[in-house]
């Protein structure tokens, strides 16, 4: 009785952060693994560990999304790796700089569209064209809870991931033959040196949950909508029900003292 190989991922950004997180997850559920990053090809410890322990069959790949080529070159050399077509894509990668309305510019709008939005499109449409026919892989874009009810605060990158967000049923639909195309909407999931920790206990009490999002949350909507063969079109906020309420500024900025 022949065994069936184990299934590959790309996650673009996933030796970092909540990356890492989802690749993590993905080699305890048994993935081969094509990790993405912007410059540096070395996982972080936690993720090292893992890889190691679970003894994946994983190996890092190193793309420029400002480059215009660089999403036809991650994914030709992801192919030449393994021998394939990765059987799901976690667009993950994103660009998250500060701008408003007073600031915002055509460059810092254009880099977000290109990376936050442009890139994984083309990602997913090049993908599309090399699974086998009669099979169907998987694409998970993060976007993020802001997309349901925006703030001013980083405007560029919030218009970029409400196209991202907006893209998803619509790819749903022109790739359906090939793909399932889904999405996962985080909250405040990993803060930055700009929270300080009773910011975040502040902050986590005005969530309707009262609670906020953990890698792990956002790992686990990975892994089911993974192996949903059933959904698409879909995005999961997986937010401590943040995104059913308006805050005035980014979370940086609220429950300071």
């Amino acid at each position: 009785m022949s065994v069936a190989p184990m299934k590959l991922a790309l996650v673009t950004g996933g030796l970092r952060r909540l990356g890492a997180h989802i690749a993590g997850r993905l080699a305890q559920s048994g993935y081969r693994l094509a990790l993405h990053g912007h410059s540096d090809a070395s996982p972080e410890d936690g993720l090292a560990a893992i890889l190691e322990a679970q003894d994946t069959d994983w190996a890092p790949f190193i793309a420029d999304f400002s480059d215009d080529q660089a999403p036809d070159k991650l994914l030709d050399a992801v192919v030449q790796h393994f021998g394939q077509a990765p059987d799901l894509l976690i667009n993950n990668a994103s660009l998250f700089d500060y701008d408003n309305a007073e600031s915002l510019d055509d460059a810092s709008l254009a880099l977000h569209l290109k990376i936050n939005m442009m890139v994984p499109t083309v990602l997913t449409t090049l993908l599309s064209r090399q699974v086998p026919e009669g099979q169907r892989a998987a694409v998970i874009n993060i976007v993020d809870q802001r997309v349901r009810n925006p703030n001013g605060d980083q405007l560029s990158y919030t218009l970029s991931k409400q196209a991202l967000a907006e893209s998803i049923r619509t790819l749903a639909i022109a790739c359906a033959d090939s793909l399932r195309v889904n999405g996962v909407a985080p909250g405040l999931t990993i803060p930055t040196e700009d929270y300080d920790a009773d910011q975040m206990k502040r902050l986590t009490n005005v969530m309707p949950l009262n609670r906020l999002s953990s890698p792990d949350d956002i790992a686990a909507a990975i892994a089911y909508l993974a192996e949903a063969d059933s959904v698409t079109g879909q995005t999961l906020f997986v937010d401590g029900g943040a995104h059913m309420k308006s805050y005035d500024r980014d979370f940086m900025f609220l429950e300071q003292q």
